[in-house]
This record gives structure tokens, sequence and C-alpha cells, in this order.
């Protein structure tokens, strides 16, 4: 039992994060918070960057927010968990591109591999910006 609900699982979680773009994707909810009370606003991923666009072109903000665990570790998390340096960028690109797991718990990224290095570095570099 144990086996089959951990491979529903595995497949939940390919089917939520992996496959193609979705072109049109935005980080905001769309609607307005019936409470304006509220002081703090969520950030979201500027589209107007290099790094932020591709994030939106892809299918990155399906797993990670930018200040908010979703099925992946938010991208301020990522941020002050790695120093910007070209080695490390260079290690983020290739888990973006290959996939893997193990880092931030026991949920695989899925791969993208038809991103290129190039691309997954402008993400990684654009990621390690949003500090908090």
């Amino acid at each position: 039992m144990k086996k089959v609900f951990g491979m529903l699982l595995i497949a939940a979680v390919f089917s939520a994060c992996g496959g193609g773009s979705k072109s049109g994707s935005s980080d905001s909810a769309g609607t307005a918070a019936a409470d304006t009370s509220a002081v703090t606003a969520a950030r979201t991923v500027d589209t107007t960057s290099a790094g932020g666009k591709l994030i939106a072109k892809n299918d990155c903000l399906t797993c990670h927010k930018v200040d908010t665990k979703v099925i992946g570790p938010a991208y301020a998390d990522v941020a002050k968990k790695y120093t910007s340096s070209d080695a490390v960028v260079d290690t983020l690109a290739s888990k973006i591109i290959k996939g893997g797991k193990g880092n931030w718990g026991d949920v695989a990224m899925t791969p993208h591999a038809a991103l290129s290095m190039d691309d997954a570095k402008t993400i990684v570099k654009y990621i390690l910006t949003l500090k908090k």
C-alpha cells in the first residue's frame, strides 16, 4: 500500500511541476484581497528582467514563488542559502536542466532539458538577487 501511495504521490508531483511551458503564467493571484488592511504584499517575479521573463515563460511558477514555498522552495530561500559565485551559478543551472532532489526534501524537481545552459544561468542569477 505504501508503495502504491508513493508512486501516486510522485506522479502527482511530476504532473504539477513538469512538462512544457505555460505562456501567460503570472505570479499574482489575479484578484484583489478582500481584506484591505493587509500590509504585506507578496513579491512577484520581475518579468521585465531577463531571468524573470524566462521564469514566467517556463513552468517554474507552478512549483516556486518568490517568498512562499509551494512544491519547491521559495526563490528567496534559495537566494538565502547560496552565494552568488560562478561555481554556484553553474551548479544550480545544471540542477535546473537535469532535475534532482535531496537539497530541499524528497520531492524531485523535474528536468528542464530543453532549457539552454545560458538561459538556466540567467534564471539562477536572477533568483540569487531575491534575498529577503
